[in-house]
């Protein structure tokens, strides 16, 4: 007769500790036999019930520890060896579920961290662009290293920012899994003392690839350029320019965010970058541009699409492209020779302000809605310089006219 294990209790179980050296250790709990607690080199615990099904030794993920307590784990591992000893597989069932739908459990778990919509959309949008395709139909509980290496590898070294995120997301979705009892062992898609043994680290591969942007001595003969055209898209471009803003809030921009007689474009915090609410002062060339819009019956949109929607990135890339394409030469980034994006719009905004005025940095980074300053400084700062900023965006505006922009 094997020995049967000593009952631990929930005290005991607080004292197990990995002890530093090798792989997985594994401890018997005791009250079933087969139940055991997983402890990982990395602390990690999770709960096992080793079983013979069919003549082969299995195991059975319960859960994670402490969120299935000593008590419930015991229960669960009850019930898994009545079905086994009634002739029922319970692996059978958790073999079915497959990476695409724990995916999906993964994100209905998820909800309240999303601060809007559109970061869940990215989160689903990046799993599902690299991740899926490969690993979408495989159980859980099949996928390993080199599953996670056939996902990642393809674009690390030239997409390394989408991969690092990548590979943060296919490491919940495991996590989720292996808590569901869905798979045991190791995190297959975890960094340290995992992957980074056979990925370069995001940081030595990564480079900061910037927006193409125009230069200042080309930026009233493109803008000229631009007020010749028409069309939604190139209204739309004309606003990203004037007010420095991302193209992505102006697109999304709507009438009930903007007082055109106060002159302020107040931008919701789940709309924002940074998750905070930023107001935008308009300059009087800002609010005519909005007055003269066409407003479309059924739509909320500043700048609609035909069909009433937010107009695409794609079309306000499509109007730069068009002036480029019309210009002998087209209008080109300095530094890297590229032609330039809307994006970069922002970038040449920031050089107007550190090279042609002296309006202070801090002014110039509210204005683009970046993170000025630290937590404390940020916490005693009571003012976000919404009339100062106005005078320094006439300026620029005047700048971008064709005039010499300097401070007012």
């Amino acid at each position: 007769m094997p020995r049967k294990a000593k009952e631990l209790s929930a005290v005991d179980l607080r004292r197990v500790a990995h002890p530093g050296f090798g792989g997985n250790y594994n401890v018997a709990v005791g009250g079933v036999d087969g139940l055991q607690l997983q402890v990982t080199p990395t602390g990690a615990r999770s709960w096992l019930l080793r079983v013979t099904i069919k003549g082969k030794r299995r195991q059975i993920g319960l859960g994670s520890y402490p969120d299935v307590t000593l008590a419930q784990a015991r229960e669960r591992a009850r019930g898994f060896k009545d079905q086994i000893w009634n002739g029922i597989d319970p692996l059978a069932e958790k073999r079915r579920l497959n990476f695409a739908q724990a995916m999906e459990k993964t994100l209905d778990a998820r909800m309240a961290e999303f601060r809007n919509e559109k970061h869940k959309k990215q989160w689903r949008s990046t799993l599902d662009t690299y991740a899926v395709p490969l690993l979408g139909k495989m159980a859980v509980s099949d996928i390993d290293v080199s599953d996670v290496l056939r996902v990642l590898e393809p674009i690390w070294t030239t997409k390394t920012e989408t991969a690092s995120r990548l590979r943060g997301r296919i490491e919940a979705v495991l996590s989720w899994a292996t808590v569901g009892g869905h798979r045991t062992g190791d995190n297959p898609a975890r960094w340290r003392g995992n992957l980074d043994a056979v990925l370069p680290k995001p940081g030595k591969v990564a480079k900061v690839r910037h927006n193409p942007a125009l230069s200042l001595a080309d930026a009233a003969d493109w803008f000229t350029d631009l007020r010749k055209r028409d069309g939604m898209a190139t209204r739309a471009l004309e606003f990203v320019a004037l007010t420095a803003a991302r193209s992505g809030e102006v697109r999304g921009a709507t009438w009930d965010e903007i007082d055109t007689e106060a002159g302020l474009w107040i931008i919701p915090a789940d709309r924002m970058k940074a998750g905070k609410e930023h107001r935008v002062p308009l300059t009087a060339e800002a609010v005519a541009l909005l007055e003269a819009l066409p407003r479309m019956q059924g739509s909320d949109y500043v700048f609609p699409a035909a069909r009433g929607g937010a107009l695409s990135d794609m079309a306000l890339s499509a109007c730069m492209k068009r002036i480029n394409e019309a210009r002998d030469g087209g209008y080109l980034d300095p530094r890297s020779g590229r032609p330039a994006v809307p994006h970069g719009l922002r970038s040449t905004f920031r050089d107007w302000a550190a090279e042609r005025t002296d309006y202070p940095r801090e002014m110039a980074e509210m204005a683009l809605a970046h993170t000025v300053g630290s937590t404390v400084e940020r916490a005693y700062r009571r003012s976000d310089m919404i009339e100062k900023r106005r005078k320094m965006m006439a300026a620029w505006g005047e700048f971008l006219g064709g005039g010499d922009g300097v401070n007012k």
